[in-house]
């Protein structure tokens, strides 16, 4: 198991409120957290910073080889409820950051199997052999609309109020999650990322920018710059993880 992650501030934000935390624990397991923040002049990076360090501090305690699907679930889920707590307790003690919020993807790799949390409008692909699998769905305003037929998926990547997220940790004393686990083989690559980089690709071109670089220690960073060179304009970050 190989993980390689990057975050940087783009082109035209001052500040990244983009946070990512990653721990290889085994040849066989490992976990990655990454996080879009919101909220005020700083509420966002505290958010997003807050809520990784906390699930870290769940999963560093509590993460065992040994553990079985069910019980992974529930620790993760554990991670996930203590890190809305955490931040949604700043926000209400401390006015400069009420409001704040963050997206959150925990995934974590166990023996051939990919196990997410998931909410907001951060992602996480599957990427194998031949295909790209986009394994969550944004929990965003434009996402109910083309599941309404209103829109395409196409023109979702473009509508102005893009931004818009329907679930946020953080927010509310309590977060609805969305859990996924799906085969995670040998060879495939797990590719988890803010939008800063998903609003720039459809699922076909993010899959021909990863096979364009060569060298898979270099898929975040090079991910990251062609996010730049398309715009950059929000916070990108990249978190992958590679089954070898």
């Amino acid at each position: 198991m190989q993980i390689y992650y990057k975050t940087d501030v783009g082109l035209m934000r001052r500040n990244n409120q983009d946070f990512c935390l990653c721990e290889k624990v085994s040849d066989d397991l490992a976990w990655a957290a990454v996080c879009d923040g919101m909220g005020g002049a700083n509420g966002g990076n505290v958010a997003s910073s807050e809520a990784c360090k906390e699930m870290s501090r769940v999963l560093s305690e509590e993460l065992k080889p040994d553990m079985n699907d069910g019980d992974l679930e529930q620790l993760m889920e554990k991670a996930v409820v203590s890190a809305n707590t955490k931040v949604y307790e700043m926000s209400c003690f401390d006015d400069s950051l009420s409001g704040m919020g963050t997206t959150v993807e925990l995934a974590v790799v166990s023996s051939g199997t990919l196990h997410i949390v998931h909410a907001g409008d951060s992602r996480v692909y599957r990427i194998t052999s031949d295909m790209i699998d986009q394994i969550t769905t944004d929990h965003s305003l434009v996402q109910q609309l083309v599941e309404l037929g209103q829109i395409t998926q196409e023109e979702a990547r473009f509508h102005p109020s893009k931004n818009y997220i329907t679930r946020a940790l953080g927010v509310e004393p309590t977060l609805e999650t969305d859990y996924f686990a799906v085969p995670f083989n040998k060879g495939d690559i797990v590719l988890m990322c803010t939008d800063g980089l998903s609003n720039y690709f459809s699922n076909e071109e993010l899959l021909e920018a990863v096979r364009a670089i060569k060298e898979k220690e270099e898929i975040a960073q090079g991910l990251v710059d062609i996010a730049k060179e398309c715009g950059g304009s929000d916070n990108i970050t990249v978190a992958i993880l590679i089954n070898e």
